[in-house]
Order: structure tokens, then sequence, then C-alpha cells
């Protein structure tokens, strides 16, 4: 048993933490949401993540990225983060994507073997491009919707995207499916808070992101082993 994460072993058993040392998670946008789900799936020993971001940690990210601190602001998150995951697990396979994903690239995401893929970008235009993608060929994805604007994270819900309400971009997505006659059960991670306006700039939490982020890969765990 790796004592590194024993406790988890503990819970869900060490054939299935064995499943989990074998699996490959790509995240698309590592920010406030998807920051919070690299770091709970390297804790919870999956063997390679992906990791999809053209940014750089900017002092306004403070507020709701986990990598974010003064020592980091400028670094390109990629860096930071693959840095972080070797701290926490050694054994774990980082592959690093730094560009902007658009439709002249997103295919060279899935030259790699995937068995969980996490869209938890802005660009509603990319989020479009992956969903089909990933629709279309039968592999595993959640999308997160929006977590800006927000205070209650008790509001988060994973839900098919097709009974979502209330969310400006799951409505989006939703006209989306209907225009492009899209058919095929899309999970997201939606809030029924409906958003709060404050200027064209959006506002965030601490709580909301993280909450959102720690939910999508509690799902993805037990996806993976059940």
């Amino acid at each position: 048993m790796n004592d590194r994460f024993q406790r988890f072993s503990l819970l869900i058993g060490d054939e299935k933490m064995d499943t989990l040392y074998s699996k490959t998670v790509l995240i698309l946008g590592i920010g406030g949401v998807g920051g919070y789900v690299v770091e709970a799936l390297a804790r919870c020993g999956i063997g390679t993540l992906i990791l999809v971001d053209f940014d750089i940690i900017e002092l306004t990210n403070i507020n709701r990225q986990i990598i974010a601190l003064s020592s980091t602001i400028g670094q390109k998150k990629v860096n930071v983060w693959e840095e972080r995951i070797k701290d926490i697990n050694p054994n774990c396979k980082i592959i690093c994507y730094d560009y902007f994903v658009d439709s002249s690239n997103y295919l060279k995401l899935f030259e790699n073997k995937i068995d969980y893929f996490v869209d938890a970008c802005d660009s509603i235009k990319t989020k479009k491009l992956v969903i089909d993608y990933c629709l279309k060929n039968d592999i595993k994805i959640i999308s997160s919707m929006g977590t800006g604007n927000r205070m209650d994270p008790s509001k988060l819900e994973i839900i098919e995207i097709k009974k979502t309400s209330g969310d400006p971009l799951a409505r989006i997505i939703r006209k989306y499916f209907k225009d492009e006659h899209i058919n095929k059960k899309l999970m997201v991670l939606c809030s029924k808070e409906i958003p709060k306006k404050r200027g064209r700039t959006i506002s965030s939490t601490a709580f909301v992101p993280s909450s959102a982020g720690f939910l999508i890969s509690s799902y993805i765990i037990k996806e993976l082993i059940k």
C-alpha cells in the first residue's frame, strides 16, 4: 500500500486504489474550479493528470485559486501545478498543454487516452468543441457551468444539462444541444443560485468555486471506481 493514500485506501479498498493509479483525467482550465479538481484528484492517487491552461497567475486570482500566492504571481499555471502535484505524489504522471484551446488545436488533447474529461474552461466556443467531441467519441465528460457572482455553495449540484435552470451559461449550452439536435446525456456542475449582477467584472468567492471543484472530483472518483 502507498502510505500517501493509506487513509483513502482504507475507505475504498486496495483494489479500487489500484484502479485509480491506472486512470488518466484531463482538466481543461485549472483556475478556480479546475484547480480544486486537480488538487483533489492528485490527493486521491489518479495516475495521470493532463493539465490544460494558457494563463498566468494574477493578483486577482488569490481570493479563489489554490495555487495563487504572492510568491506565484506572474508564473504559468501549468508550471506551478506541475510542481505542486509532484510534491503531493511524485509517482503521478503529468502532461501539460500551455495554450488556449480552440478549433485549430483542440484535437491534440485527444491524442491521449482519457478516462475522464473535466471541462472547467471559461470559453463557450471551447466548451462546445470539447463537449461535442467527447459525446461523439464516448469519452466521459463533466462540464462546469458558472460559479461566479454567487455566494451559496449549498446551491451547487451535479445534474444533467437538460434539467438545469437559472444558470445563464447552462442556458447557452442547452440551446446548443437543441439547435444541434444533440440527444446524448451531459452531466454538469451547476448552481441553482441566481447570479448577482455586480457590473461587467465577474465577482467570486473562496468557497463556491472550491466547493464546485470538490463536487466534480468526488463525482469522478465514484464514477471511476464503481
